[in-house]
């Protein structure tokens, strides 16, 4: 049987969280697939949680009007990364000019900032998990209820 290429098809997606010395977080998503190479990058203040810079460099797309939502970004910049992130990204990035890859990418990139919040001044792994965990109950099936301290995984 000959498969089109939608019909046998893989698409790689790749995060990335870097605290930098200056006290703002660069934030990486990559995208790759057979019609997409992107690239995002956001740059983060890690004590406020609001974005400084986010940009979009779309190397490969499946048509070159793509590259458009690039500029759509800065609509992004001092946006406070907690409530609301669903909705901000919806109106920045919905509608027919917006981009739905660049809205997946972004809300599984944008949270891990506030993990790295919640996990400053942490190097016990264990630690830092219980304090991630205690910081953002509510936020998800994983910590719906405080953590159980001094418990083995």
């Amino acid at each position: 049987m000959q498969l089109n290429t939608m019909e046998d098809f893989q698409r790689d997606i790749s995060y990335r969280l870097l605290k930098q010395s200056d006290g703002t977080a660069l934030l990486t998503a990559t995208m790759k697939d057979r019609f997409h190479d992107v690239l995002l990058e956001v740059r983060v203040e890690v004590a406020t949680m609001k974005i400084i810079s986010a940009e979009a460099d779309f190397r490969k797309s499946p048509t070159p009007d793509c590259r458009n939502v690039s500029a759509k970004m800065a609509g992004l910049h001092g946006f406070v990364i907690g409530r609301g992130l669903q909705r901000k990204v919806a109106e920045v990035l919905g509608g027919s000019t917006g981009c739905g890859n660049m809205r997946n990418l972004l809300l599984g990139l944008l949270p891990l900032a506030l993990n790295l919040g919640a996990a400053a001044g942490f190097t016990d792994e264990a630690e830092m998990l219980d304090a991630i965990h205690e910081k953002l109950v509510g936020t998800c099936a994983g910590y719906v209820v405080p953590p159980v301290k001094n418990k083995q995984r």
